[in-house]
């Protein structure tokens, strides 16, 4: 049976030094279970709740950086792009394009995403049932998209809050084979602080199990050393050091 896929990292650019503590410690755990978790990190937060939010090193400094992670740690990298113009010279350093959920219905930044030949991981919309992920998903493939991932990530459950509706899995799988679950973002709270989105980590290991139950074939965390003091998703992240015994359970 193939391994399911990992992704994981910072939800944010927030400096070279915590992509370098975070990489290494991926490659620790890469080394001991025999996987490839891919690195992940945004170089532009660009729907922050408030104008006021860290957003990170914008796309010039952000590529150089996934790119000298790339080459000193032989890490696989995944960003998301917000515009089309950016899938290009994203493409040239990312593995993976990932395509925000609030923007997957976007027809020119599918077709930017899937024009580039790198793997497209498309992100469920709060607003939209597994099922509907069959339109962006042909989008991509229709533009020639080598191969597309779709990840649920929670759904809208009345004003800030999120809820998981896990038959979205089996129905996402006959789309395609590889579907992720986003066990960070799901346990979010929108926007429910003062100008910034909350969210429970506690709830994190067990959004995965279940996801595992219900058959998914990926893994999303967004992981920090230190995650209350992360410049965006604090609150969401999981503890660096917590990463390595939750694999363990998704590969019992």
């Amino acid at each position: 049976m193939d391994k399911p896929v990992f992704i994981a990292g910072p939800c944010v650019i927030e400096s070279a030094e915590l992509l370098d503590t975070v990489a290494q410690e991926l490659v620790r755990i890469n080394q001991k279970y025999g996987i490839d978790i891919i690195f992940k990190a945004s170089f532009d937060k660009a729907n922050r709740t408030s104008l006021k939010s860290f957003r990170g090193p914008g796309l010039e400094k952000g590529l150089e950086m996934l790119a000298d992670i790339k080459l000193r740690y032989g890490l696989r990298i995944l960003t998301d792009i917000h515009e089309a113009w950016q899938a290009d010279p994203v493409g040239k350093v990312a593995d993976v394009i990932q395509i925000p959920a609030f923007l997957c219905r976007q027809t020119d930044l599918l077709v930017a995403a899937a024009r580039t030949g790198n793997v497209v991981n498309i992100k469920k919309a709060q607003f939209l049932s597994g099922r509907d992920m069959r339109y962006p998903l042909q989008k991509c493939v229709e533009s020639g998209a080598t191969e597309v991932w779709l990840t649920e990530r929670g759904s809208c459950f009345g004003y800030n809050n999120l809820v998981v509706d896990f038959r979205n899995i089996p129905d996402m799988l006959e789309l395609c084979p590889t579907v992720v679950m986003d066990c960070t973002h799901s346990v979010q709270r929108p926007s429910a602080g003062d100008g910034k989105t909350t969210g429970d980590r506690r709830f994190v290991p067990a959004m995965a199990m279940a996801a595992k139950a219900f058959g998914a074939t990926g893994y999303f965390f967004e992981v920090h050393p230190d995650p209350d003091r992360g410049k965006s998703d604090a609150a969401n992240m999981l503890e660096l050091d917590k990463l390595d015994e939750l694999i363990g359970k998704l590969l019992a």
